[in-house]
C-alpha cells in the first residue's frame, strides 16, 4: 500500500467521523533527523523513521536544540532543571521513560518553554516504542523513540555536543494496513457478499414459490367458480317480462338494458345479469357485482372441498327472485350435467367457458 493510499485512507476516516473510534488503532510514525558537528568540525547528519507520535500529540513538525534534564533524568517534577541556551528560539527536551507519567514529563518541559518532547524507551528495550497516551499536554509535540536511538543522542549532548533535532510527520500505521488484516478483510468481504447473494437467492426463491402457490390457488378458485356457475339458474327473457319492459332493469356489468331473447344468469342472491357478461366476472371475482355475495360460500362448494368429499352433491336449493314483494318463480339449482331436458336447454353458449370445462373434465 503506497503512501498516497494510506493518507487517503486516513482522510476518509476523518471525513466519516471515525477518527475518535479509530484513534486506539492508528498511529503515526515520526521521522527524526539530528545534525551536529564532531570535534574535527566534521558535520554529521542522521535521519531515521524511528519515532512514534503520542496519541494526544499534534501532528506537527518542530526543530530545536536537544536539552537534557539535570535534576531528574526522567524529566519528572515541576522543574527538572534543563540545561539549555536561553537565547535559542526553541529547544526539544530529551527524557527517559519511567518514574512518572508521560503527561507529567511533557508538561514539565512545556512550562519551561520546550517546543517538543522526545521520550526514549527504558533500558533493554532496544529499538521498540509504544503509542504513548498523554492527555492534557496542550499543543506540545511529543514522540517516543527507541532506547538505542535515545541513548545515542543523550551521550552526544552529555559530552557537550550541540545537537539540533528536527521532527517531521512520517506515515500512518494501523491493523488494516497490515498484510494479514488485508487478507482477513478480503475474506470477510467475500463471506458477506456470499451471504448477501445467498439471502437474495433465498428471497427470490421464496417469492417464486409464493407466486406459484398463488397461481395454483387462483386456478383452484377458478375451477371452483366454474362449478358454481354450472349450478346457477339460466333464464331466457321473453317479451312482456318486467326486465324487458322497464328501463330501470339493466345488466350491472355491461350497463345495457335487457331485451327479449337475452339469456341471463340468476345468482344465489337473486340478481340477474347477461350470461356472457357475468361468467368472466364470476371466474375472476366469484362475487355478485351488486351485493358482493360469494357464490362459492352460498352454494357450499368451499365446504365440500374442505371436507374432501368429491362425490358429494348438495341438496337442491331453491332460489326465489322477488320483484315488488311477490315471488315470480322457484328454481332448483341443478348441475349442467342433469338429464332434465328443461334444464339442459339453458346450457351456456360461451364457447371459451365450455372449452375450459371440457378440458377440465378430460
Amino acid at each position: 500500500m503506497g503512501e498516497t493510499t494510506q493518507h487517503s485512507l486516513l482522510l476518509l476516516l476523518c471525513l466519516s467521523g471515525l477518527v475518535h473510534l479509530s484513534a486506539a488503532f492508528v498511529f503515526w510514525t515520526a521521522e527524526v533527523e539530528i545534525h551536529y558537528a564532531e570535534k574535527d568540525n566534521k558535520t554529521v547528519d542522521k535521519r531515521c523513521e524511528c519515532g512514534v507520535y503520542g496519541r494526544n500529540s499534534p501532528l506537527d513538525s518542530v526543530t530545536g536544540v536537544v536539552a537534557l534534564p539535570t535534576r531528574d533524568p526522567e524529566g519528572c517534577g515541576p522543574d527538572p532543571g534543563y540545561n539549555r541556551n536561553a537565547s535559542l528560539p526553541g529547544w526539544i527536551a530529551l527524557v527517559k521513560r519511567g518514574n512518572c507519567t508521560f503527561s507529567e514529563k511533557i508538561n514539565a518541559a512545556r512550562r519551561l518553554g520546550a517546543v517538543g518532547v522526545v521520550v526514549y524507551n527504558v533500558d533493554g528495550s532496544g529499538d521498540s516504542t509504544t503509542h504513548m497516551s498523554h492527555s492534557g499536554t496542550g499543543e506540545t509535540v511529543a514522540i517516543m523513540i527507541g532506547n538505542s536511538q535515545g541513548l545515542e543522542v543523550f551521550k552526544l549532548v552529555e559530552n557537550g555536543t550541540n545537537v539540533e533535532m528536527t521532527i517531521t510527520v512520517g506515515s500512518p500505521h494501523g491493523p488494516w494496513m497490515d498484510t494479514y488484516w488485508l487478507y482477513f478483510l478480503s475474506i470477510a468481504f467475500f463471506i458477506v457478499t456470499a451471504a448477501s447473494i445467498a439471502y437474495f437467492v433465498f428471497i427470490s426463491a421464496n417469492r417464486l414459490y409464493s407466486m406459484r402457490q398463488q397461481k395454483s390457488s387462483d386456478r383452484r378458485l377458478k375451477s371452483e367458480a366454474k362449478k358454481a356457475i354450472g349450478r346457477l339458474q339460466l333464464r331466457t327473457l321473453n317479451r312482456g317480462d318486467e326486465e324487458t319492459t322497464s328501463d330501470s332493469h339493466m345488466c350491472a356489468v355491461c350497463i345495457e338494458s335487457y331485451r327479449a331473447g337475452d339469456v341471463v344468469t340468476v345468482l344465489t342472491c337473486g340478481h340477474i345479469f347477461h350470461k356472457p357478461c357475468i361468467e368472466p366476472w364470476l371466474l375472476e371475482r366469484r362475487t355478485c357485482p351488486m351485493c358482493k355475495c360469494d357464490i362459492l360460500k352460498a352454494l357450499g362448494i368451499e365446504e365440500e372441498r374442505k371436507e374432501s368429499i368429491s362425490d358429494y352433491s348438495p341438496e337442491e336449493v331453491t332460489v326465489i327472485t322477488v320483484a315488488g314483494g311477490e315471488a315470480l318463480y322457484d328454481v332448483p339449482l341443478t348441475g349442467p350435467g342433469s338429464s332434465d331436458p328443461a334444464i339442459n336447454q339453458h346450457r351456456y353458449d360461451n364457447r371459451a367457458y365450455e372449452e375450459d370445462t371440457e378440458a377440465a373434465r378430460v
